[in-house]
């Protein structure tokens, strides 16, 4: 399938680039290649095969979601810049401004 120079001048406005003369050119070769693979992928035989989010047939081993403490909480409060009663203290910010 033939991309022409003005095909790939309106893609790359829609894509807020701007090419060069040699660049559209290049880019219409690439856009060629790419559309002629995307064909023959088209032509597999997909009759029968299932629709997969992943090749794999895999699920994710979870651990058990339980609260614990990784460490001392006395220690880990020490290397906050500003803590208090067992709290990490922060600036306030509201609408995205510091007060």
């Amino acid at each position: 399938m033939a991309i022409s120079k003005d095909e790939v001048r309106k893609v790359a406005r829609l894509a807020r680039l701007g090419l060069t003369e040699d660049e559209l050119e290049s880019m219409a070769g690439h856009m060629e290649s790419i559309l002629e693979f995307v064909a023959k992928l088209s032509e597999a035989d997909t009759e029968g095969v299932e629709p997969t989010a992943h090749v794999l047939d895999l699920t994710a081993e979870l651990r058990p979601d339980e609260p614990h403490l990784d460490g001392n909480a006395t220690e880990i409060m020490k290397s906050a810049p500003d803590a208090g009663f067992g709290f990490f203290k922060v600036p306030k910010v509201i609408g995205g401004e510091e007060i």
